[in-house]
């Protein structure tokens, strides 16, 4: 038991680690590759800092535990909307001021409701993980035509300035790049390996642990990201940071995860994460695109949230402990 404690401790710190620095070489390399800043923000926000969600949900398939995966991945969706933004917002209230993002979320709105249309059957195929994925590609298509017509946007040019800040050879960036994805592959096998093993140790399901402690780590990386860019008051990217990785969970993580292997949904997902999930979501969507003319996620709203998120949390964590 010891040895799985250490092995989740050991690798979400790993995880975070090499997540960032695997973010930071794909966006050298691309850079040096002449590819432009706003398609990197969004590319390397999206895909980059749900990195450790994919690898862990895809391991997580892979050795029979579906059910962590999309705990993983509707868990880190909750997290990023209620802690992240919540704690964020908290410390500095967010003004939206990117176009991109304003039409982002909507799109973010919709595959929320289409994730739980999915769940109503009790099953996520892998016929259902193949239009998840092709849903992405059309997705991240829509963004990156959008990002070109928009090239002055507010989220490009911080995109622009946050890599110029961090210069790094091209082959510096490609060994980054590839030492940040070895890495992120080791952590996530220790990270499901321990996950698993105190599950299973303890009674509890694999979505239970998905949700709350694989899930906050995972996250990490996010708001990491997300607290250095509000300190630099760079609120666009703290928002694109959020939707972005929120659309690659839902698309790519859960997708992903039932092309490997059919996943099997509790009723609880169905009556009470995706709810969750999707409640936080109708949130955002609203104080993001804003119904008085500027989108604003002010304190009291931040409140709001991460009350939402602990709320949630406590009543896991309840669950947990009454199944120990």
């Amino acid at each position: 038991m010891l040895l799985a404690i250490a092995a989740i401790l050991v690798g979400l710190v790993l995880l975070v680690w090499s997540a960032d620095r695997f973010i930071d070489g794909a966006a050298a390399t691309a850079a040096h590759l002449g590819v432009p800043s706003l398609l990197i923000g969004i590319l390397i926000i999206g895909f980059g800092t749900s990195a450790p969600e994919m690898m862990v949900s895809a391991l997580a398939a892979l050795d029979g535990n579906p059910g962590l995966a999309l705990g993983n991945a509707y868990g880190s969706n909750i997290a990023n909307i209620g802690l992240i933004l919540g704690v964020v917002a908290l410390v500095s209230p967010l003004a939206v001021h990117s176009q991109v993002i304003r039409q982002e979320l909507p799109l973010l709105g919709l595959a929320t409701l289409i994730a739980g249309a999915l769940l109503l059957n009790g099953t996520i195929s892998r016929l259902d993980g193949v239009l998840l994925l092709v849903m992405l590609v059309g997705v991240m298509t829509l963004s990156v035509i959008r990002a070109r017509r928009q090239g002055g946007d507010a989220l490009g040019a911080n995109t622009q300035e946050s890599m110029a800040e961090h210069p790094m050879s091209l082959r510096a960036g490609i060994v980054w790049t590839l030492v940040g994805l070895l890495l992120l592959i080791v952590s996530s096998r220790l990270l499901v390996w321990g996950a698993v093993y105190v599950a299973q140790a303890f009674g509890v399901s694999d979505l239970i642990i998905g949700l709350t402690v694989v899930a906050l780590g995972t996250s990490l990386p996010e708001l990491a990201s997300s607290i250095a860019a509000v300190r630099k008051n760079e609120h666009d990217l703290v928002l694109g940071n959020v939707v972005g990785s929120n659309l690659f969970n839902l698309l790519a993580v859960v997708g992903l995860a039932a092309v490997i292997a059919p996943i099997d949904v509790d009723a609880e997902v169905l009556v009470r994460d995706w709810p969750v999930m999707a409640v936080l979501t109708l949130a955002l969507l609203i104080f993001g695109i804003g119904l008085r003319g500027q989108g604003r996620i002010s304190r009291f709203e931040a409140l709001t949230l991460l009350l939402a998120y602990l709320g949630y949390n406590a009543y896991l964590v309840h669950t947990l402990v009454r199944a120990v």
